[in-house]
């Protein structure tokens, strides 16, 4: 009973704090925070980018590794928004894209394979989120076993979010680090001109779960041109049908 209370107390206490605050306060929400720590650094990663890779390599990591914080910090207090779900897809986004377009500069005669991932990554998510927001979704993780499996599975699977999207941010870091030339000759040697060293390990172990994320993509894309194709079907068949 006693607990009850608590509760009961805590949250007219947060109530209050809220309509006190108004629309400031979402702004000042936990996750909200973790959310603009990322974005600092990965606006430092990309100012030190081009000249310092071990800097900017800590930097973004931190950043991506900060994403996982942000959603278990909004599940645990309770402060899940919508404006936290867009900046946590918006800075994914940028800093990932970001990335590829340095990519562009130091591997410039794959430059037209970089354009499409970038074009491909950033029309799936913009198509999905549209598409769940006119289904009338909460977010646009809470994809229907109906509407795709595997795309119901890594949104909702949290290991297999973060594990899929790791593996994809590893090994674009891994072609950055790949970019750069080795202080010493690697110790595992050379394959076909190719050093081994744990630049080439990272590119090589994250390679499968990197093309399963564009495989997702794809599907995604896919996916929410359907959902978006049939909801015009549907509303110009009613109106077709009112005026007959």
């Amino acid at each position: 009973m006693s607990s009850r209370v608590t509760r009961s107390a805590s949250k007219q206490k947060e109530t209050k704090q809220l309509e006190a605050n108004g629309v400031s306060s979402i702004f000042l929400f936990i996750p909200n925070i973790i959310g603009y720590c990322r974005v600092i650094l990965a606006g430092g990663a990309l100012w030190k980018m081009a000249k310092h890779p071990k800097v900017c390599v800590v930097l973004y990591g931190l950043s991506c590794l900060l994403d996982a914080l942000d959603g278990a910090a909004a599940r645990k207090f309770d402060q899940s928004t919508q404006f936290g779900a867009v900046l946590d897809m918006v800075t994914d986004r940028c800093t990932t894209s970001s990335l590829i377009c340095f990519l562009c500069t130091v591997y410039s005669q794959y430059t037209i394979f970089f354009q499409l991932l970038v074009s491909l990554d950033l029309a799936s998510h913009y198509m999905h989120m549209v598409a769940m927001t006119h289904r009338g979704a909460s977010s646009h993780k809470k994809v229907d076993r109906k509407q795709s499996r595997i795309l119901n599975l890594y949104y909702t699977n949290t290991t297999v979010l973060f594990t899929v999207c790791a593996a994809n941010e590893l090994f674009f870091v891994g072609l950055y680090m790949a970019a750069f030339p080795l202080p010493t000759p690697p110790n595992l040697g050379y394959w076909h001109g190719i050093p081994l060293s744990y630049k080439t390990a990272i590119i090589v172990l994250t390679f499968p779960l990197w093309l399963l994320k564009q495989v997702i993509n794809v599907i995604q894309l896919v996916r929410a041109a359907l959902t978006l194709a049939n909801a015009d079907y549907e509303e110009r068949l009613k109106r077709q049908l009112k005026s007959s």
